[in-house]
Parts: structure tokens; sequence; C-alpha cells
């Protein structure tokens, strides 16, 4: 049976994001972080692609420079216009300023997202009429419309950010993303600095939005079950580079790689009759500045045989439903340990 083609919305070719690291009075570059190092992944038109992996892997980094507020070192981000892929890490002022009304983040913390000194009216206002919407009534009926679509009272916009909840204010910074209506949704731990239950009610929010309006979301976060709940499909990172990529239920039934197994076996079960055996990894993370020959995980992986310590793998195919893992220990389908 062959499968439905989807749309790709973002084409994304050997990314690269190093920052690097001065020495001295002349300030000489003496090495990089690689924070994201040779990432290439297709991003499917309305799906949700979520993003895991540990502190400093890569993921917020990665985000940032799909949208451009990272200089990428090297790579290509292709993304789509009308069916013409175009490679937005050559842009010009003028070409960034329309592809910003494509494209928009929300930021994991609500408190600073929204001036604390403005009312949400200003805060609402400035994108309106920097991307050209002159009319005041105009500025306004979007305005009432946002909000309507995340549950809050268009009286709300004359209060200021701290007479609003953590939830609230997470709800109004979607919204604010929304004014011009983007086809991306870069969402960077969105709702980890919320309460559980208030996290329900936003996650539950943005996939009705993401249905009403065809939305693309980059779900980045660290809580497991949260990227289970909202993905279709998941891309594992480690010291930058990516380690698996798989629809949501084919990882978490049956994940391939050592170290997103051990990502999913943390996962809490509430149920004090099920007991769960917990994969702990041996051994500190590497540093990104001076990452280990062959592959990054290998000081860590109880697999580990002599060829991970020599050659980096590469991310190939595992079957036939699109999973992917750059592990030696799978060559093709065929399982060597």
């Amino acid at each position: 049976m062959e499968t439905e083609k989807k749309e790709v919305i973002f084409k994304i070719k050997n990314l690269k994001t190093w920052f690097p690291i001065t020495k001295g009075f002349m300030k000489k570059v003496v090495g990089n972080v690689k924070a994201v190092d040779d990432v290439s992944i297709e991003v499917y038109k309305g799906e949700t692609l979520g993003i895991v992996g540990e502190s400093g892997c890569g993921k917020s980094t990665f985000g940032k420079t799909v949208m451009m507020l990272e200089k990428p070192t090297g790579g290509e981000v292709l993304f789509n216009y009308n069916g013409e892929y175009k490679d937005i890490t050559k842009f010009n002022k003028d070409e960034m300023f329309e592809f910003r009304k494509k494209v928009h983040m929300v930021f994991q913390d609500p408190y600073s997202a929204l001036n604390p000194q403005k009312k949400i009216y200003t805060s609402f206002e400035e994108p309106l009429k920097t991307h050209g919407v002159d009319s005041v009534e105009e500025r306004e009926k979007i305005m009432n419309r946002v909000l309507k679509m995340v549950n809050i009272q268009p009286d709300y916009l004359m209060r200021f950010p701290h007479e609003f909840s953590g939830g609230q204010r997470q709800r109004l910074c979607i919204a604010r993303a929304l004014e011009v209506t983007p086809e991306v949704l870069i969402c960077d731990e969105p709702v980890s600095a919320l309460d559980v239950s208030i996290q329900a009610q936003v996650l539950n929010l943005m996939k009705e939005i993401q249905k009403e309006l065809n939305l693309t979301y980059l779900f980045i976060a660290h809580d497991l079950s949260v990227v289970q709940y909202m993905s279709d499909r998941i891309m594992v990172m480690y010291l930058g580079k990516i380690v698996e990529v798989a629809d949501s239920k084919a990882l978490y039934d049956e994940p391939l790689h050592p170290y997103t197994k051990a990502l999913l076996s943390a996962i809490p079960v509430a149920d004090i009759h099920h007991k769960k055996k917990r994969q702990v990894l041996e051994g500190e993370v590497p540093s990104p500045i001076h990452k280990p020959s062959g592959c990054a995980f290998h000081n860590r992986c109880p697999y580990c045989m002599d060829i991970c310590k020599k050659e980096d793998p590469v991310l190939r195919y595992h079957g036939a439903d699109g999973h992917m893992t750059a592990c030696h220990l799978y060559d093709g389908s065929e399982v060597k340990a």
C-alpha cells in the first residue's frame, strides 16, 4: 500500500550552530561550542514535530536557528513558499521581514515574554503596526479574534501582565503569536513553567488551534509525557545531533537507540502495581566543546562496540515506517546486537 505523500514545509540540511570560544585580549578563537552539529530533517505541513533530549543537547538552539534568532554556522534551512523552497539563511532584511510573518515563536517563560511596564493592548498592538495593519479598528478586530481563540476576554487588554496567572500569560503569548496568521509555531518549553493542571488546559488549547488553523508545530520540551501527547513525530537529540526520529507511537512502543530507551525508562508510571525497570546511564555527558571521537554517546552506552569509538554513526532508516536511528547496532533493518 502506497503511503500518502506529505507536503514538506521545512527542509533542514546539515544545519550547524557553533558558538566560538575566545581567549585573551585579541579575542582569539580557541574552540567552539557545537550546540547544533550537522542536523538534517524534513518537517511536514500540519504536523507536530516533538524535539526532546537532556538539558544542553541543543534542542532550544535548534529551534532558534530555524527561526533565525541564532545565526547558523553552516547548512541550509529551506522554507516552502507555495511549492518553491527558499534558503532563509541567505535572506536579506526585507525577505527576513516577510518570513517573520510565517514563523513565530512561543517562549518558555510567559513572565519575561510580555513587557511588565506595558499594558497587554500595547504588547498586542506593536506587532500589528510593524506588519502594516494601520487601521485601529482592524487591529482591534484581530486582537479580539485571537483572544477569543485562547478564551480570554477582550477587556483584559487594558490590564498589565502581573494581573494574570501563569496559564493566562502563556495563553496571551500564544494569542500574540497568532496575530499575523503564521504557518509555523516554534514552541520552546511552552508549558514547563506552569502547574500540571494548567499545562493540560494550554496543551488542549494548542491542539484545537492547530486543527482550526492547520498550523505546524515544532514542540521543544523535556517532559516526555507532554511530548508524547502533543507530537505526531519525535526527534531525539544528543549533544547537538539527531540520534533517533520516529512516529510518536513507534518511538514509545519500540525505541531503538540506547539513549532513547534510557530517556523513556525515566518516565514515571502512575501505577503502584506496575514496576518499571529504569535504565540508568553511567558516566558523564561529554563536553560539547571536546566531543569524543566516533559516536558521542559511546562512553555512556551499555552496548558500546569498538566501531562506536572510531566512527560516527549515520542517521539511517530502520523499517518501512520512517523510523530512523543513528546507531552502529543497526545496519539497515538488521540488528547487530
